[in-house]
């Protein structure tokens, strides 16, 4: 392996070889675990239950039937088929007119009709993964940094950092006052980077947040605008959850602060918004991406670069149908709402049965579990243990709050939108028996029931169980023998 590494170094390029993919993380080791013994309900109920994966599943049957009554939305149908040669040929990365409109009104919908968005101004991209890269490519040059509050999405180190060059600059926040970015925090984490002589260009805020599953107020981001404007940094505003929001307060996009009158002194040439159909749609693999900045020259430059991760016009001309319907986005999104408060108060409550409490949060298709009284310490060796075996034994793949950047060990990222209600229930009967609670009468649905463990009951104790360490861990790493849970 190592003579492998070395040959590569020599024959391939430094961004091919480096590491700085972030994908060497925890939260991408839970996904290999899922990968390597997939559950299913009846080929494998033993299986790793995907929970590490943020994808909205619970309206599929919405879209579906709409795409049944919609043929001539298609362009391989018969009723679709006349648009087929147009659609084929367009080439031009603008893309389509009729798209551009449909994600402007869809984007205005989902923030409540507070704000109008300009079709001129959208741009397209590979997903949020693609449009991320790009807007640090229009904005910044390697070594330069950009400030983002911790704990933070991941994949943020993949998408902002790998080939961009850029450094990204966590500002630390806190479960004392539920993880909310403060002014003092912002300034420190600035004036640090002043000192060690680190050029920060901007500061990137996710609203709603991921993981946290919380949205900002008014207030904050007024203050997180002035800062941005009184320092000439860029303000990026990832909002691809924005239409998850199922609980008040409402959701605020940035686009909103911008054109408030009391911020007409602000610089528009410095905010830019990055939007996704993945979270909203729950269409992660259409590979819609936007960008929609209120400065020119970034509109103009990030549509030069979408030529690298442009959207199939078969897509555009399909979602333009679909988002142009306006009786459909409605109920859509009132009943994409309704079904996200229930599966989330469900989970919820499941999990305060056994003494497990979460961060409180009104958006998201996630919860930020907090288990810091199953730790043997307060340390990340003990959550990379209690991790490995949530992982390995319970079979649950959940992602440890260090892969976030959290400070704080003991949290951890738990998804619920991505599975039907059969196996949430059977997420939330491994977790009561990993906890050790035994609940009187029927616990158990026809589908757990199906299950073969290979204990009856999952009492962990160490010091009567040894593990192969090259079975269990996706990290290749030993399980230490510790009692969490007695």
């Amino acid at each position: 392996m190592g003579f492998e590494c070395a040959k590569n170094n020599a024959i391939l390029s430094k961004l091919a070889t480096n590491e700085e993919h972030g994908e060497n993380s925890p939260y991408f080791d839970g996904w290999k675990a899922y990968d390597n013994d997939p559950f299913h309900p009846l080929k494998n109920p033993n299986g790793v239950i995907q929970m590490g994966l943020a994808e909205n599943q619970l309206c599929f049957d919405l879209i579906e039937e709409w795409i049944k009554r919609n043929p001539k939305a298609s362009i391989c149908s018969n009723e679709g088929i006349k648009s087929f040669k147009a659609i084929a040929n367009f080439q031009d990365y603008h893309g389509l007119p009729e798209f551009r409109r449909a994600i402007a009104k869809f984007m205005e919908k989902t923030r409540g009709g507070r704000v109008r968005f300009d079709p001129e101004r959208v741009v397209m991209a590979g997903g949020a993964t693609g449009a991320n890269e790009s807007i640090i490519f229009c904005l910044a040059d390697p070594g330069d940094a950009f400030l983002v509050p911790s704990p933070y999405y991941p994949a943020f180190n993949r998408d902002l950092r790998w080939r961009t060059g850029v450094q990204l600059i966590p500002i630390h926040c806190e479960s004392s006052n539920n993880f909310q970015i403060t002014a003092k925090a912002v300034k420190e984490a600035y004036e640090n980077a002043q000192k060690s002589n680190i050029k920060v260009k901007g500061l990137i805020l996710t609203n709603p947040s991921n993981p946290l599953g919380t949205t900002l107020d008014k207030h904050t981001l007024k203050s997180l605008l002035n800062f941005t404007n009184q320092h000439n940094l860029h303000l990026v505003c990832d909002e691809i959850y924005a239409a998850t929001v199922f609980d008040m307060p409402q959701f605020v996009s940035i686009a909103e602060i911008v054109e408030d009158n009391e911020m007409s002194h602000c610089n528009k040439d410095l905010v830019h918004i990055v939007y996704s159909l993945s979270k909203d749609m729950g269409l992660p693999g259409f590979r819609i991406g936007i960008i929609y900045s209120f400065n020119d020259a970034v509109v103009s430059c990030a549509r030069k670069m979408s030529s690298f991760g442009l959207v199939s016009t078969q897509t555009q001309h399909f979602l333009a149908a679909m988002l142009n319907d306006e009786k459909f986005v409605v109920n859509y999104l009132a009943e994409s709402a309704r079904r996200l408060a229930n599966r989330h108060k469900h989970f919820t409550n499941g999990l305060e049965e056994v003494g497990i409490t979460c961060l409180k949060n009104n958006a998201g298709l996630f919860c930020w579990m907090d288990l810091r009284k199953l730790l043997r310490d307060s340390t990340f060796d003990s959550e990379m243990s209690l991790w490995r075996v949530i992982i390995n034994d319970v079979k649950l793949n959940v992602s440890p709050g260090s892969s976030f950047d959290c400070q704080e060990p003991g949290w951890f990222r738990v998804c619920f939108a991505n599975m039907d209600d059969g196996t949430v229930d059977i997420a939330l009967a491994r977790i009561r028996r990993f906890v050790g609670v035994k609940k009187s009468g029927d616990e158990s649905n026809a589908m757990e029931k199906k299950q073969q463990w290979k204990k009856n009951n999952l009492r962990l104790s160490f010091s009567k169980r040894m593990y192969d360490e090259s079975v269990l861990s996706p990290l290749s790493s030993p399980i230490p023998h510790s009692p969490l849970v007695r």
